[in-house]
This record gives structure tokens, C-alpha cells and sequence, in this order.
């Protein structure tokens, strides 16, 4: 990874998929740069500027963390956290 820059990775709260999966969907940001993954699965599904390398080690990053960010997302609640800012 460039250590330029600073990586920033935010996380949605759980999302129910068909059949009853639950995943959480992930960003990386550094700069103008960007990485959209998934989490139980650690797939990047969308990304622009990060090297094939990168993508693979953030890649690992989401399958090595997949238990704590879950257990992270759950207690994220998108209408509290709309409701503060607004």
C-alpha cells in the first residue's frame, strides 16, 4: 500500500440478503482512490486507482476481520445516525 496517504475504511450496518445472509458492505478511501468490498465473502467488488496487489491484501484484510466487522455492524443504526445530523 502507498503510505502517502491515509486509508480510510467505513462500513454499513447489516444488510439481510435473500435466503437470510447477512453481509456488511465495506469502502476504502484514500485519496481520489476507492475500493467497494463485501464482508463475510472479503470480495472487492468495485475499485479504482489500487494496484491488483492492493486489492488482494484488502481483500485478505476483510476475510482475516470479517467476525469483528460484523460484530461492528451490528450496532450501527443508519436512522439514529441520520437523525444527529440532520
Amino acid at each position: 500500500m502507498k503510505h502517502s496517504e491515509e486509508l480510510r475504511m467505513t462500513y454499513s450496518g447489516l444488510i439481510s440478503k435473500k435466503g437470510g445472509k447477512k453481509i456488511v458492505r465495506v469502502s476504502f478511501e484514500r485519496g481520489k482512490d476507492f475500493a467497494e468490498g463485501v464482508v463475510p465473502d472479503g470480495t472487492i467488488e468495485k475499485s479504482s486507482g489500487f494496484s491488483p496487489e492492493e486489492l488482494t491484501q484488502l481483500s485478505g484484510y476483510l476475510k482475516q476481520n470479517a467476525d469483528e466487522i460484523l460484530s461492528k455492524a451490528k450496532e450501527v443504526n443508519p436512522l439514529r445516525s441520520w437523525l444527529r445530523t440532520s
